[in-house]
């Protein structure tokens, strides 16, 4: 019989260890962006971090969605404190393992992790979802695993709306393509706590009804385009693998709060359906 689950080869021959900004981390070795960053600099898209630890309070409680191995959420445990709540879903069983390793790595136990995905299930209540077969031996972008398919692991789908939360601080989706569910899954949530919103948004096609969801939830948007390599990075490796690669974000925060946001990575955005690029094109 074929097993449906992902399978290492040699899972010890897959990953290694090494020191990192923000802590001692497992990382898998043909990673091409996550892995490779950690290896060579102990960080990846280090500007990032650096925003959520400008705009979070200890005590704060944050939502991760699509948490990968911990690149984020170590940083983010550290930013809120052990007063704090971070909640990480992570839906591939392979990476949520080696996210749950990272954390006992480091002694963390403010962070509430589950092997799931986030969506709006509003229409249908209970979902689940396939995770493709992916080999984590093998040379792949693990944090760019599209859910969905006929084939695959089944994981469930929950809504944000479903925690019944009493307070957010921040709502950060990194879902590769599931930004918008994850949104509509949180509206209520959203409503209520008001929280700001950091979403990835990379994918042209989706990019604009993204964009005005969050416009329509009655928020002010920034582009945030932070580069994957620091020359000041942890392992003072001045060779930049990632040549002009950049994370491509959109931080997001209530009108109501009259909030100015300032920095060469930073742009407003003016119109749903606009192209980051155009806000950025005299740098």
């Amino acid at each position: 019989m074929t097993s449906i689950y992902p399978e290492i080869n040699n899972f010890l021959a897959a990953v290694a260890r090494t020191q990192t900004r923000h802590g001692e981390m497992i990382y898998l070795k043909g990673d091409a962006y996550i892995g490779r960053g950690l290896e060579l600099y102990g960080e990846l898209s280090e500007g990032e971090t650096t925003l959520f630890q400008q705009v979070l309070r200890s005590n704060s409680v944050v939502i991760e969605a699509g948490a990968n191995i911990g690149l984020h959420t170590l940083p983010l445990a550290h930013a809120v404190g052990p007063g704090g709540r971070v909640i990480a879903f992570e839906p591939q069983r392979i990476i949520f393992q080696v996210l749950c390793a990272n954390l006992a790595l480091n002694g963390i136990a403010n962070v509430l992790i589950r092997n799931e995905a986030v969506g709006d299930t509003r229409a249908s209540g209970d979902q689940w979802i396939n995770v493709p077969p992916v080999d984590y031996s093998r040379h792949n972008n693990f944090g760019g695993i599209e859910l969905g398919g006929d084939k695959g692991e089944p994981v469930r789908v929950i809504s944000i709306d479903s925690l019944n939360l009493s307070q957010l601080a921040m709502l950060k989706a990194d879902v590769e393509g599931m930004e918008l569910s994850c949104l509509r899954g949180a509206a209520d949530t959203i409503r209520r706590l008001r929280p700001l919103l950091y979403v990835e948004n990379n994918r042209p096609h989706l990019s604009a009804d993204l964009n005005k969801c969050m416009m329509d939830m009655d928020y002010k948007l920034w582009w945030h385009i932070p580069p994957l390599y620091e020359s000041n990075n942890f392992k003072n490796n001045p060779q930049n693998v990632f040549p002009a690669t950049i994370s491509i974000n959109v931080l997001a925060v209530p009108n109501e709060r009259k909030t100015k946001v300032k920095g060469k990575l930073f742009r407003s955005v003016e119109r749903p359906e606009e192209d980051w690029r155009s806000r950025f094109s005299n740098q």
